[in-house]
């Protein structure tokens, strides 16, 4: 088998989330498919965007543009390909054989997210393969795209997790932290459910007073405005990516309280660190996290009993440990494995299993 593959992302400032996915999965194509098949990349960038990439297109036009429109754009960027793996629904289409990527549905579902693509539908329904990181991931998209199926694949976990050293204390105290703390870490969509772990902090710090929250991401007015008045909180805004392994290795808790997760990559990377884990019983959530962390309603109450209980120590050594245990399950070089599954069919004209 032979051929060339096309895998196209979008230029970014960080990798995060679904850009760790992809820089993670294409890295390990080579060696996955073997010399005699090419492999490239199409970086596409804005026109004015000074983020390095390899092709500059005109993001907004194409997005509204005829059906037509968008497939001469894709057959001019992706020339020479037999095959060309989309990794967002944002990129214009391929005019032969493609595998595209869909993580989540959360552009359908909250509007403070970005809006729907267009030709989301039309656009999947001829690709040779669909793709999304979770079971849960894969039947949401192909209910809300009509799809016949999406084939789930999870995504992996970088192995410095699993050899994390915990920050000390100087450390910590560089980034303002002191003491013991809950990290939730990410973004602050209306998703992320931040509004409910705001309203259960209290209670968890009239449990446990010697106990910080401590919220790491992009700067955000809405954490600032649910968070800066609860006592014992601390907003680090965005970390270096080499702090946060030991960051979530010194946490006593990591939380995760979204309503709505395609996968949920902190959660994985909490077991990873022998961090216990409290998630919202919710999407793709219990799909990672199994019987290896505490899984609760995602409302104050609920978070808040999840948070205490974990604080209180009962039990929390088994859940480390079995973290750990199913945190190994989820690599990147199994991910690009079964990635490269769906590869080879596609090349060799077969549907993917």
């Amino acid at each position: 088998m032979s051929g060339t593959i096309t895998f196209v992302t979008t230029a970014s400032p960080a990798p995060m989330g679904m850009q760790v996915y992809e820089e993670e999965v294409i890295a390990r194509a080579p060696g996955v498919l073997g010399a005699d098949v090419v492999t490239r990349r199409a970086v596409l960038r804005s026109l004015r965007s000074p983020l390095p990439g390899t092709h500059r297109v005109p993001a907004w036009v194409l997005r509204d543009a005829p059906t037509a429109v968008r497939r001469a754009a894709g057959a001019l960027l992706y020339r020479g390909s037999d095959v060309v793996h989309r990794m967002s629904l944002a990129h214009p289409p391929a005019p032969g054989p493609e595998v595209v990527t869909v993580h989540d549905t959360v552009a359908w579902r909250f509007d403070d997210e970005a809006s729907p693509e267009p030709h989301a539908a039309a656009e999947t329904r001829r690709a040779a393969a669909v793709v999304a990181p979770s079971q849960f991931s894969a039947d949401d998209v192909a209910e809300r795209l009509g799809l016949e199926r999406v084939i789930a694949i999870p995504n992996g976990v970088d192995g410095r997790f699993f050899d994390a050293v915990p920050l000390d204390a100087a450390g910590l105290a560089g980034i303002g932290v002191r003491g013991r703390f809950v990290l939730n870490a990410g973004g602050s969509a209306r998703r992320k459910n931040l509004d409910a772990l705001a309203a259960a902090w209290p209670a968890v710090r009239s449990a446990h007073p010697d106990v910080s929250l401590v919220l790491c991401g992009p700067e955000s007015e809405r954490r600032h405005r649910l968070f800066d008045p609860l006592e014992g909180t601390v907003q680090t805004g965005r970390l270096p990516d080499a702090l946060l392994p030991g960051l979530v290795a010194a946490a006593e808790v990591v939380v995760v309280p979204s309503l709505h997760e395609g996968f949920g990559l902190p959660v994985l990377e909490a077991m990873a660190a022998g961090t216990t884990v409290v998630a919202a019983d919710r999407t793709a959530l219990p799909e990672v996290v199994g019987d290896a962390g505490i899984l609760v309603e995602p409302d104050a109450g609920g978070i808040a009993d999840g948070l205490v209980h974990a604080l209180d120590g009962t039990g929390v050594d088994v859940l480390r440990r079995a973290g750990r245990a199913r945190a190994e399950r989820f690599t990147w070089d199994a991910s690009a494995a079964a990635h490269g599954e769906v590869w080879r069919a596609v090349l060799a004209g077969r549907e993917p299993r």
